[in-house]
């Protein structure tokens, strides 16, 4: 599964249909209805999406992306890292059974606070950084040994999210990072700054365009994170206010050889007319493959 220049690894994601683990999402469309719009989009790939989305049994989520002709990427997953007394690997074991019954390699943590959402977070201590960080190699290290890739992926609503906070994590452990250019971009981070002094740190890629007005309200507190989704916070590719192009200039000078995963997260009211999101991803589509050939 190693691309090279001429074979880029490129995925979608279920949150592109609205597909969210955030209770409350919006309307949440079914695979029947999302996987075969992959598929008509020109994806051949796809992260796995909320636990719920897709069966549990690892077997039976493995055949019902095969059944639609979609390999597997693996996905996002969500944990408490921060407290001493929550043990995060039984939660990453069983999203790393799914992983390899499907043929999948790439595990993108997230800091989770504990409670729903991504509207509020907490502030940690010192103590709760240290276990924190400790918490990434150990499930570094224990992902490598199952031969998947682990990555955290800075969030908005997480417990790492800010550019000093993805800083904190660069320069107390080894676990890579998930560039993200939407949540870097929100965050108050310029994402290509950050693909530029970081690159060997990074291992997988979610590509978002975003409404960098609506970005900074978030960044300033005047808008909740959901409340800007809602309204449009992120574009179609190449439509917004991220320099994707140079982001995917600079991947590839730097012999990044991971997942390019399309990821234009919306939040949907109802059950989409005609074609929903799918418009905007094969606009998505279109410009990952028009930059990387």
């Amino acid at each position: 599964m190693t691309p090279t220049p001429e074979q880029p690894r490129i995925a979608g994601a279920p949150i592109s249909w609205g597909v969210c683990e955030v209770p409350g999402w919006g309307y949440q469309l079914a695979p029947d209805a999302v996987l075969p719009q992959m598929r008509e989009a020109g994806l051949s790939a796809t992260e796995f999406g909320p636990d719920g989305f897709l069966p549990a049994a690892p077997g039976d989520k493995a055949a019902a992306l095969a059944g639609h002709g979609l390999a597997a990427v693996g996905g996002f997953v969500p944990v408490v890292l921060h407290e001493a007394a929550h043990d995060p690997l039984p939660d990453v074991d069983r999203a790393i059974d799914g992983f390899l019954a499907a043929g999948a390699d790439s595990l993108v943590l997230a800091a989770a606070t504990g409670t729903d959402g991504y509207d509020a977070r907490p502030r940690l201590d010192a103590d709760q950084w240290t276990v924190l960080l400790a918490n990434l190699d150990r499930l570094r290290e224990h992902a490598a040994q199952r031969a998947v890739t682990a990555s955290l992926h800075p969030h908005v609503g997480t417990l790492v999210e800010t550019a000093e906070e993805v800083d904190r994590v660069l320069q107390g452990s080894e676990m890579p990072l998930c560039l993200d250019t939407g949540h870097l971009l929100v965050g108050g981070a310029d994402p290509r700054t950050f693909t530029r002094a970081a690159a060997g740190r990074i291992a997988h890629t979610h590509l978002k365009d975003v409404d960098g007005v609506l970005a900074e309200q978030v960044v300033c507190g005047a808008l909740a994170y959901s409340e800007a989704v809602a309204t449009g916070l992120y574009r179609p590719l190449g439509h917004g206010d991220v320099d994707l192009a140079g982001i995917l200039d600079d991947l590839v000078k730097a012999g990044y050889s991971g997942w390019y995963v399309l990821e234009q997260d919306v939040m949907l009211a109802a059950a989409p007319e005609g074609e929903g999101p799918l418009a905007d991803v094969r606009v998505g589509v279109a410009f990952i493959r028009d930059r990387l050939g």
